[in-house]
């Protein structure tokens, strides 16, 4: 049996790597730092892109349970609530794409990718192993933790998170930069809000310097708030950071009514903040045994709803690379060079829209008015590319 390849990170694209490579019949040792994988954050959006290959992994099933199929997008004015654009989704979605569009908490998903990581006999799991040195060798990939303990495989994949200790160790210390730009996050049980205000779509609120978006998880039992406001002097990154209801309410004082409505039904202990942080898209993530997946090479700010998908797209090119080239390098810098110019033009692209969505004036009308020429069909590309055949293209 050839020596497994190493997977460093338990967030969500380091467990659906190591289900792509288990699916594959690779074997994988998989090495999270925590000691239990974390089940915190907000809700996510799971495009086709990136579900087409959570089903391919024999997951639908629980993704229909723990999600919700949203019927489409929306835009809106943050004072009037005026629909601004509009998207279909639902099961146009998944007739025109060949996959469907999901919303879901995170811990969900988390949930979800856990359970198949314990049932396969391929994946190979060690909880609480910070990873504090790493050699690499012509032949192996050989990492020791904190605990001491020593791992050995045929390939090292960094899916450690914007702070990787393997990116860290492969190209050097650099900080990630803030973008000016804190994000809210709270969830509103259903039942304390009038019947049908919240529409089964995303919605997106567009208002100058920041922007409120809301939308269905765990089957629609909550809904889950994403409020984004450009601000100084606080940059701290956690996601388990406690916000404070007063001071949502204040960032986004004189918006519309059913604005004030989720706000005001949050669960106050479900408000946390954080600051965004970034890094340009690298030229490189590759060296010889070593490559980086999801967050450690192309962080992704949220203006896309991208990030989960970026990285789970990672997961299922890398295997299908490392199951066709039989020299593990060569797998590497073949998985790097199919997804380096799709990861930065989402990175790019999130960036923009960073600005796109806080615009003010004359500039916020031009952009309203070419949303609305844009029609409902702006993400085909992104949504209709398909990771598990890019290798034969």
């Amino acid at each position: 049996m050839s020596a497994p390849v190493l997977v460093v990170g338990g967030g969500i694209g380091g467990l659906t790597a190591a289900l792509c490579l288990a699916k594959e019949g690779i074997q994988v040792v998989l090495l999270e730092q925590a000691d239990d994988f974390h089940q915190v954050g907000a809700g996510i959006q799971l495009s086709p892109n990136c579900s087409r290959v959570l089903h391919h992994l024999g997951l639908e099933d629980a993704l229909r349970v723990r999600g919700f199929l949203p019927e489409g997008t929306q835009f809106r004015d943050y004072r009037s609530g005026r629909v601004i654009s509009e998207s279909v989704l639902g099961r146009s979605a998944m007739e025109r794409y060949g996959a469907p569009y999901y919303h879901i908490h995170r811990g969900d998903l988390l949930t979800t990718l856990v359970e198949a990581v314990e049932t396969s006999a391929d994946i190979e799991r060690h909880l609480g192993q910070r990873i504090v040195d790493l050699n690499l060798r012509p032949d192996r990939v050989d990492i020791i933790s904190t605990s001491g303990a020593k791992f050995t495989g045929r390939a090292l994949i960094g899916a450690d998170g914007i702070h990787s200790s393997v990116r860290s160790s492969l190209w050097g210390e650099t900080a990630p930069d803030f973008t000016g730009n804190v994000a809210w996050r709270a969830l509103v049980p259903v039942a304390r809000l009038p019947e049908g205000m919240v529409r089964p779509m995303s919605t997106a609120w567009w208002g100058p310097h920041k922007h409120f978006v809301h939308y269905y998880v765990r089957g629609g039992e909550l809904v889950n708030c994403v409020c984004v406001v450009e601000k100084e002097g606080w940059t701290v990154e956690s996601w388990t950071e406690r916000g404070q209801y007063d001071e949502l309410k204040s960032d986004f004082q004189g918006w519309h009514e059913e604005i004030q409505t989720l706000i005001d039904a949050a669960d106050r202990d479900s408000l946390y903040k954080w600051a965004l942080f970034d890094r340009p898209p690298m030229s490189q993530w590759s060296q010889g045994r070593a490559t980086l997946l999801g967050d450690a090479c192309h962080p992704t700010l949220p203006f896309m709803a991208q990030g989960a998908a970026m990285a789970i797209e990672d997961g299922a090119v890398l295997a299908a690379c490392l199951k066709v080239e039989s020299e593990v390098p060569e797998a590497l810098a073949r998985y790097e060079s199919l997804r380096l110019k799709r990861t930065a033009g989402v990175q790019t692209g999130s960036r923009r829209n960073a600005k796109v969505f806080h615009l003010t004036g004359v500039k916020a009308w031009a952009r309203n008015r070419a949303a609305r020429r844009a029609g409902g069909h702006t993400m085909d590309r992104l949504f209709r590319y398909d990771a598990l055949t890019s290798v034969d293209a």
